[in-house]
């Protein structure tokens, strides 16, 4: 197996993407940063930007919960720019 030097693209870690379970129970991980909705049919149903919808057995606010801890967790919440906000002059 090769080490990757510094910089490089490394394998998603446990924290880089959350967790979620399809509606037959089987577990599968999906990159938050993908995502472009969230909606309650009642069933949870995720769209992401390519158009692809997943159903989810967690509710719209576990859902919601997990993508902001993964983005507390990738620091995009720490930056003011991504957040909307402008800088004090």
């Amino acid at each position: 197996m090769r080490e990757g030097r510094a910089g490089s693209h490394a394998r998603p870690g446990p924290n880089s993407m959350i967790e979620l379970t399809r509606l037959n129970g089987k577990a599968f991980t999906l990159n938050a940063l993908y995502i472009e909705t969230v909606e309650s049919f009642p069933d949870t149903t995720i769209t992401l930007t390519t158009g692809t919808k997943f159903i989810v057995l967690e509710s719209e606010d576990e859902v919601r919960q997990k993508v902001t801890a993964f983005y507390n967790n990738i620091q995009i919440l720490s930056n003011p720019h991504l957040r909307g906000e402008k800088d004090e002059e």
